[in-house]
């Protein structure tokens, strides 16, 4: 398995699956799926305003702790920019990096100057960096409310199957703390979110997928 499966079977997708895994938070304090699990329903009052908060937040920066269905740790920076828009940039020594442009996920290797492309409509990514968090209720799986964690999960089955991304926000603030995806096998990959801001203005080459690197991906920029 090449680097770039090996990192999406954790974040976003692999060749056979491309709903993989993408999950955000540590993995001690992961909300077990099974605890909000539940018939879809119309969400409460307080998980709309969360939502509805966290849409309005086009643009955040921060750092990131990213915790892989076997445990492996990595960490990093991350840029987002709402619709669609993503950049993680690892610390070394990983190679990888990962960009949305709005309509792909390019998952880069630099060791070995390699690219790979997925639509970002078949990943969960695209629940978390939508215009506006959906909690229709076809739409929400579960949804938890505790004095210290609001848990919202959204998925969408004619889409991505059995995956999962569950957000967990601040129930006092609405700050989103941590994000996770579970894929179609049932494998957690968590990321923790930390020393974030909103507000903040990029530069376009942030979330500039290097299509000229990418063979017959010309159409794709499109």
């Amino acid at each position: 398995m090449r680097n770039s499966d090996s990192f999406l079977s954790g974040l976003a997708m692999t060749r056979r699956d491309l709903l993989g895994a993408c999950a955000v938070a540590a993995v001690a304090s992961t909300v077990p799926l099974a605890a909000i699990a539940q018939a879809a329903a119309p969400a409460s009052g307080t998980a709309q305003a969360i939502a509805d908060h966290f849409s309005g937040v086009t643009t955040m920066q921060g750092e990131f702790v990213q915790f892989g269905p076997r445990g492996e740790q990595t960490g990093g920076k991350f840029f987002i920019q709402r619709p669609g828009k993503l950049r993680f940039n690892y610390d070394d020594p990983s190679p990888m990096r990962v960009i949305a442009d709005g309509k792909n996920v390019a998952i880069g290797n630099s060791k070995l100057k390699t690219w790979d492309l997925y639509p970002l409509s078949k990943t969960p990514l695209s629940l978390l960096l939508a215009q506006r968090i959906d909690l229709s209720a076809g739409m929400v799986k579960g949804v938890k409310e505790e004095s210290d964690l609001t848990t919202i999960s959204l998925g969408n089955n004619t889409v991505f199957g059995n995956s999962t991304i569950t957000m967990m926000f601040d129930p006092k603030t609405y700050d989103l703390r941590q994000w996770t995806i579970t894929d179609n096998q049932g494998k957690d990959t968590s990321v923790m979110i930390f020393n974030v801001k909103t507000g903040v203005q990029f530069d376009d080459r942030v979330f500039r997928v290097p299509y000229e690197s990418i063979p017959g991906t010309a159409a794709s920029r499109d």
